[in-house]
């Protein structure tokens, strides 16, 4: 199979296609993120950033109004539905709840009665490889899980023999439970207070 068949399209469909699935089977922590934003009175509704893929939390600084700094609370996450119900009316308050109202929208209720400072933590989408960007956090620390998942992509969609096919998922699957266990078990714990994680036979 030449460049004819494999253009450079359809090869950057691959490389996207295993980065994405790579994002969803592991949460790794580069792409934790936080942003801020100053919420303005009777505006119920904030743009999110434009790398935002997920939601993490959200919370409201100096809620109070005292002079303590960064006194901080956690908003309560809700279905628009529920938003609706709350706050028909729109009164306002010191928000408690929040939602994505769309793809790049959330919804906040009561609606503000004044600025307050909002600390919105999220998982983002990183800028994937492309000609302008040669390394990436995937590339750099899970190239074998990279390398696999796009022969995955490269496999299906040439409709290669089955067992290669079933071989490569395979090795993908074995990587990307190593790389699970190094971002979401040991960099996410102190093993003097929990020991080294526990893997159990497979």
């Amino acid at each position: 199979v030449d460049s004819n068949v494999l253009t450079s399209t359809v090869v950057n469909g691959f490389i996207e296609d295993a980065e994405f699935r790579i994002l969803r089977d592991v949460d790794s922590d580069n792409n934790r993120r936080y942003a801020f934003a100053n919420l303005i009175a009777s505006q119920r509704f904030i743009d999110t950033p434009t790398n935002l893929l997920i939601v993490r939390s959200a919370q409201i600084i100096d809620s109070d109004g005292s002079s303590q700094p960064d006194n901080r609370d956690f908003l309560q996450f809700r279905d628009t539905s529920f938003m609706s119900e709350f706050n028909p009316t729109g009164a306002t308050g010191v928000p408690k709840y929040y939602s994505m109202w769309d793809e790049d929208t959330i919804v906040l209720a009561p609606t503000p009665d004044a600025t307050y400072k909002i600390q919105l933590n999220y998982i983002l989408k990183e800028p994937g490889l492309s000609a302008t960007n040669a390394n990436t956090y995937i590339s750099k620390y899970f190239p074998n899980g990279l390398l696999y998942a796009c022969l995955v992509e490269a496999y299906g969609f040439l409709k290669g023999p089955i067992d290669m096919l079933q071989l490569y998922d395979k090795k993908y699957s074995e990587a990307v439970k190593g790389f699970s266990i190094e971002q979401m078990g040991r960099r996410r714990r102190d093993e003097y207070q929990a020991g080294v994680p526990r893997i159990g036979k497979q």
